[in-house]
């Protein structure tokens, strides 16, 4: 008999289903791999939670040219191969297929905006979708400033009363600080600040998603939350993976540009943070927003810029190795790369925090491919106790008190703690006390796009990045961009398959630490 949600007292108090209003989601870029792997695999799981609403409809709209029978040919192979709950049930695919139609696309005519708007308009009026728009980004960066004004210029971004648009844009927002402050002046000038929820999937992932429950409803957790109590923190985005076949796009972007600038920089931000007034999206926006502002920068003096960026900062590119018992190559012989290439696939950058809850206590984060293990976690390690009273006891030295969150895979907590080992004499070992999503829960957490898809939908721009924070996040990194761009690295340096260049481990031993074994 399947157990009610009263009879299982870990998911008592769970947040009702929200269930989003009918809309339309127009897809630009939607013959990309995101649309196929994340995108309409997420918003069929979505139909078959019954959490859209009433004539719920997608357009995708790209160059490739495409009928609409054949895009919906299309996407249900996308949704047989890449969703997870298995091949596509015939009932709610006829039904969920019957909202799917396709438009090519030149991004750059405005007359192909007009034939957005009259099918928009007969979508309004065949399935009842009130005039609610939701358009996501999907393309190449290059093309969001045009995508953006063809909107504006043919009345797109308005909203009737009673109804609401919504722009998603994917990352990278901007690839410097002045790009990124270019892309906002645009997007703004056509729509509201409310209006656009820029994304990033990591911020969808429920370990993610715990952060602030974890710290907020929890007090054995937020008085600890200090320098008093905390010696440092790391960050961790550990790929077996190397570029695949981005290899392009990664010459341009590197692993500071891709992971750490945002994704590593909203985790920070969540660890860190103070608490919200309330959870309402922009008083949690406000405090991320206000804890990377605190962050300590570096100086820019042109003379001692390079200086001061090796003091908290290492970068990395794989050679050849082995990976899960497989030889693979290195960086600069992967499709697509530059084989004489400076890029970094490795990344390792010390923050510090100027306020008063972390005055001194470093956060290193670090991110790198073509590591060992597939990870992604933080790592919150206590300070030793005062006074170490089985230090002549213990086998070994006694290892800190770390709380570990686990984003992927296996998502969860884990608490490392010291305990006597069963015997006569008193032997101590670190032991840990785990809790599992999946195994707590009853139920797999849903994808990352499940969730940001829906928020957008219903208007909860919470989990999305304010214009601002990505400004800020820029900010911190670009010191770092400019140093590199000055020098030339030995690349590779490090071999794929271990854990990344010597001098990110000197970076963490000179503050008398070290990496976490993973």
């Amino acid at each position: 008999m399947k157990a009610t949600l009263s009879e299982n007292p870990l998911r008592e108090g769970l947040r009702l289903q929200r269930v989003a209003e009918p809309c339309a989601v127009v897809i630009f870029g939607a013959s990309g791999d995101l649309t196929k792997r994340k995108l309409v695999p997420a918003l069929y799981s979505l139909a078959q939670q019954n959490l859209l609403g009433e004539g719920f409809s997608i357009v995708g709209a790209a160059r490739t040219p495409m009928a609409h029978d054949t895009f919906r040919a299309a996407m249900r192979n996308a949704v047989n191969q890449f969703y997870e709950g298995g091949p596509v049930d015939p009932t709610l695919w006829e039904n969920f297929a019957a909202g799917l139609f396709y438009l090519p696309m030149d991004y750059k005519n405005q007359e192909n905006y007009h034939m957005l708007a009259g099918l928009l308009a007969q979508i309004d009026r065949e399935r009842g979708t009130c005039g609610n728009r939701l358009f996501y980004l999907s393309t190449p960066p290059s093309l969001y400033t045009d995508i953006i004004q063809m909107l504006g210029a043919t009345g797109l971004n308005r909203s009737n009363p009673g109804s609401w648009v919504r722009i998603i844009i994917e990352k990278p927002i901007g690839y410097d600080l002045e790009s990124a402050r270019a892309l906002n002046r645009e997007v703004l000038k056509v729509f509201t600040e409310d209006q656009v929820y820029r994304i990033d999937h990591y911020l969808g992932k429920e370990t993610v998603q715990n952060i602030m429950v974890l710290r907020f409803a929890n007090g054995i957790f937020e008085p600890l939350w200090n320098r008093r109590y905390i010696d440092h923190i790391q960050i961790t985005a550990a790929e077996t993976i190397g570029v695949e076949n981005r290899g392009g796009y990664y010459e341009q972007a590197g692993a500071l540009r891709d992971m750490i600038q945002n994704h590593m920089l909203q985790l920070l931000a969540l660890v860190a943070m103070e608490p919200p007034i309330s959870l309402k999206a922009n008083d949690v926006r406000d405090e991320k927003t206000k804890v990377l502002r605190a962050v300590r920068p570096i100086p820019t003096d042109p003379e001692h810029l390079i200086q001061e960026v090796n003091k908290v900062a290492v970068r990395g590119q794989y050679g050849e190795g082995s990976v899960g018992g497989q030889r693979v190559k290195g960086y600069r012989q992967e499709e697509n790369v530059n084989p004489e290439s400076n890029t970094e696939t490795y990344a390792a950058v010390k923050f510090l925090i100027d306020n008063w809850r972390w005055a001194e206590v470093p956060f290193y984060v670090r991110a790198g491919k073509r590591l060992p293990k597939r990870v992604t976690e933080i790592a919150i390690q206590f300070r030793q106790v005062p006074h170490l009273l089985f230090k002549n006891t213990a086998e070994g030295p006694l290892e800190p008190n770390t709380l570990i969150l686990r984003i992927q895979p296996d998502e969860g907590i884990s608490l490392k703690f010291e305990a006597k080992l069963p015997g006569q004499a008193i032997h101590i070992r670190p032991v840990n006390m785990d809790f599992q999503y999946g195994t707590s829960f009853g139920k797999k957490s849903p994808e990352a796009y499940e969730r940001l898809l829906l928020d957008a939908m219903l208007g909860d721009s919470t989990l999305f990045a304010r214009g601002d924070m990505v400004e800020v996040s820029w900010q911190l990194v670009m010191p770092i961009l400019k140093a590199w761009q000055q020098t030339t690295p030995q690349f590779p340096n490090y071999e794929a398959g271990t854990w990344g260049p010597k001098e990110a481990d000197e970076l963490i031993q000179k503050d008398g630490r070290r990496w976490r074994r993973l």
